[in-house]
């Protein structure tokens, strides 16, 4: 009885071991994973950070004002003021079609109210 006790014992101390093998293993594998992520993440924030400094840089109001200048025929922008935006009436809702026509109607006024002042 106590030989067939030592052996189950034996048996069940090699299966814990194989058990901790496979799991440093399976640890090991995790670690260098998220290594690889914690990588990619620090190279994606410092690309963020560049694209951050370009997107500053590319709109800087000086720079838009006079790329607006140099386009103003091709684009027709016109300034922006406070005559310029709508009402929140006007904004046309599901099943609301009627608002969307007058919408239409009152911008479309707009414009013709500029050209005359111009």
């Amino acid at each position: 009885m106590r030989s067939l006790i030592s052996v189950l014992s034996a048996f069940f101390v090699m299966g814990l071991a194989y058990w901790a093998y496979q799991e440093n293993y399976r640890t090991q594998e995790v670690l260098k994973e998220v290594r690889s992520l914690q990588r990619e993440i620090g190279n994606n924030r410092e690309k963020l950070g560049v694209l951050r400094a370009e997107w500053a840089y590319l709109n800087r109001p000086d720079r838009l004002r006079e790329l607006v200048m140099l386009n103003y025929d091709k684009l027709g922008l016109l300034p922006l003021t406070s005559d310029r935006f709508g009402q929140v009436d006007e904004v046309a809702y599901p099943g609301q079609s009627g608002v969307l026509r007058n919408a239409v109607q009152v911008s479309s006024q707009g414009h013709e109210q500029e050209g005359a002042s111009q």
